[in-house]
């Protein structure tokens, strides 16, 4: 109850103090990649329930000659790689959060098609709500490995505390504006995680 109405208080105050903020990226969003200027995906929430979470667009709609869509890394743009190195992208998930959808600290939410792929160990990450950021964001982001990270959400899983959360707030506020770490991996699109390896026993 108390880390829910620190999630409310804290998302409910930024969306006042960062709307001016908010309302320049949406223009620079609208201004360099067109519109729609927020990109809406479902993702799974707490227990697996499927929400729909929202983000500042950061690629085009650019398409080969057949009308499919290129890949990530031809549809990001420079601007678009700005926005994921400063999560800027991510302010609107401040709406998911004053709706319950999310929590400002907590494993960040994944695919819905990686729920089946999960052993009984990284499902436990499934047990609280998703978050902005989380324990593997300031931990390396899309630098480390799905092992790794997995292992670090599972790790907040079970030992997630008000005073954990101000420490993984504190660091991601830190490595934003320092822009400590920030390199190739935090511009780009992780690559899909597609199971674990058969060796991997975790499950039983």
């Amino acid at each position: 109850m108390l880390k829910r109405t620190l999630d409310i208080v804290i998302a409910s105050s930024a969306l006042v103090v960062l709307s001016p903020l908010y309302l320049y990226v949406a223009y620079k969003v609208r201004k360099n990649l067109g519109s729609p200027v927020l990109f809406r995906q479902t993702r799974p929430g707490l227990h697996g329930q499927p929400f729909e979470m929202i983000k500042f667009r950061t690629m085009t709609d650019a398409r080969d000659a057949s009308g499919q869509l290129l890949s990530n890394d031809q549809r990001l743009t420079p601007f678009g790689k700005m926005l994921r190195a400063t999560s800027l992208d991510e302010i609107p998930e401040l709406w998911n959060v004053v709706k319950g959808e999310m929590s400002i600290v907590g494993p960040r939410p994944l695919l819905m098609d990686y729920l089946p792929l999960y052993n009984a160990e990284q499902a436990k990450r499934h047990d609280v709500r998703p978050g902005m950021t989380g324990l593997a964001q300031v931990n390396g982001r899309n630098s480390i490995s799905w092992q790794e990270k997995f292992k670090l959400d599972t790790w907040y899983v079970e030992h997630q505390s008000v005073w954990l959360d101000f420490k993984i707030m504190l660091q991601t506020v830190k490595k934003v504006l320092v822009k400590e770490g920030i390199n190739q991996s935090e511009t780009v699109t992780m690559t899909r995680f597609t199971g674990n390896p058969p060796d991997d026993h975790a499950s039983k």
